[in-house]
């Protein structure tokens, strides 16, 4: 029987928990990382690059005016 690849969010949440970060931390980037996929209407972020991420660091700054400390947790994620 063939096995189906992980859904994007599991392979992130493996990732995550392979360095032992908490859990909060995990629940943090998830979130990050759906709003930039929504942002992007969907899109697969395998697709998008350096400017996708760009633009979203863009908008969270000017037209939703989050912390610059936000901003660099965004990135990470």
């Amino acid at each position: 029987m063939e096995q189906r690849p992980k859904k994007l969010l599991d392979q992130v949440r493996n990732a995550i928990r392979l360095k032992h970060y908490s859990y909060r931390t995990e629940q943090t980037y998830i979130y990050w990382l759906r709003c930039y996929i929504m942002f992007h209407n969907i899109r697969h972020p395998q697709e998008m690059g350096s400017v996708e991420i760009e633009t979203f660091l863009t908008h969270l700054a000017v037209e939703e005016k989050v912390a610059a400390s936000t901003q660099n947790q965004t990135f990470s994620a």
